[in-house]
């Protein structure tokens, strides 16, 4: 990847992360990357694509950066699917959490054929992978049959309501929350740690 194709992709990482994707123009990214238009133009065909590159790179990093935050603090498999709630409290607490980039995408743009609408929902389903992951290891781990896709989808469905509601109200608190709800569902399946 050249050099200025990174340093686009950097700023308009951090600039839609924080502003949006509509309310952020272009020139806006430019400042930031200290780049040309005409790079710009070079690298992408439109906003659109740029956005795409963006969030794909969010991704990555933020499924890399959940997983060894997971593994950082535990190595117990059980233990592990509430410590998704922890790491979830460690970014609300961090000064750049301003709410979850995907569902911000999914929101502005609402059509299910456009290419960031579809890269953001890409996002939740591998996150999902990860913690369907997680969840045949506790299950494993404690030798009991569950219904995996269920646990998984209370468990990312708590994920995502605490990420929802700490954006609203400015608080690391709904993570708290979570974790104590995902603790009964995991008790009612036999993988409380």
């Amino acid at each position: 990847m050249s050099q200025a194709r990174e340093q686009l992709v950097e700023a308009a990482t951090r600039v839609f992360g924080q502003e949006g994707f509509n309310a952020s123009g272009i020139d806006r990214v430019l400042r930031e990357a200290g780049v040309a238009r005409q790079t710009l133009y070079h690298h992408f065909r439109s906003k659109d694509d740029l956005i795409v590159a963006a969030l794909r790179r969010g991704d990555e990093r933020f499924r890399t950066s959940l997983a060894r935050s997971v593994e950082r603090i535990t190595d117990d498999p059980c233990a592990r699917l509430l410590a998704l709630f922890d790491v979830l409290q460690e970014w609300f607490r961090s000064d750049d959490f301003k709410g979850c980039i995907f569902s911000g995408a999914c929101a502005e743009f609402a059509e299910a054929d456009h290419p960031a609408h579809a890269v953001a929902c890409e996002h939740k389903r591998l996150v999902r992978g990860y913690v369907r992951e997680l969840v045949d290891a506790a299950a494993a781990a404690r030798d009991v049959e569950v219904d995996a896709d269920s646990v998984t989808d209370a468990l990312r469905l708590l994920m995502d309501g605490a990420t929802a509601q700490a954006t609203v109200s400015c608080s690391c608190q709904p993570a708290s929350v979570a974790r104590r709800l995902a603790g009964t569902v995991l008790d009612s399946v036999g993988l409380r740690p």
